[in-house]
């Protein structure tokens, strides 16, 4: 992935949270009014839906929602094809630690790729705080991966379910936000000085 050279279309952002968030909510919202097996299918389609409108609009999708969305879809089909929900409950499992390998993977070669796919969404830092935040970020995934496996695994499907709502996402936003002192900690000089 490259940088934009502002001839990228971009959609409005309203609809970007909406095709990257809704097809969780409308997971959540299904599960609860229909189970885990209805709940997969729909999420399925709709992650899919997203996805092809994403390609509609700017004629690109994003690689992380395209790796969502392909995981999705097979560990969804799985689910299915086993008739075990537990191919669903690995899900983020498997998103988050290909996530985490894929960041501290370019800490190691000293390419930090958190600053190619959000170096345009974020105010510039130095490769050293690239560095910080992809090394973070990488931390994360991993202690999120463990937590996704204690939490279906020991106990129930509701649980999970409730927990992906009231637990992951909040713990990620809280995380995100204390992330914003390392970004301007590292910010370029000249940024900092404009701030001034």
């Amino acid at each position: 992935m490259t940088e934009s050279d502002g001839s990228e279309k971009e959609l409005p952002p309203g609809l970007k949270f909406a095709l990257e968030m809704g097809p969780l909510v409308i997971f959540f919202g299904s599960y609860f009014t229909a189970g885990i097996y209805w709940a997969t299918g729909i999420f399925m389609v709709v992650s899919t839906l997203a996805a092809g409108t994403y390609w509609v609009k700017v004629q690109r999708i994003p690689a992380n929602l395209m790796l969502t969305t392909a995981i999705i879809v097979v560990f969804g089909g799985l689910t299915f094809y086993f008739e075990d929900d537990r191919f669903i409950k690995l899900k983020p499992t498997i998103i988050y630690s290909l996530f985490a390998v894929t960041l501290l993977g370019g800490v190691a070669i000293k390419r930090p790729l958190l600053k190619l796919v959000l170096g345009n969404a974020l105010p510039p830092m130095l490769e050293k705080g690239w560095i910080v935040m992809s090394t973070r970020w990488g931390v994360f995934f991993i202690a999120m991966a463990l937590l996704n496996e204690f939490i279906w695994r020991t106990y129930s499907t509701d649980f999970w379910v409730s927990f992906k709502l009231i637990g992951f996402i909040p713990i990620t936003m809280t995380f995100a936000i204390l992330q914003m002192r390392s970004m301007s900690r590292y910010a370029l000089p000249e940024t900092a000085s404009e701030d001034t």
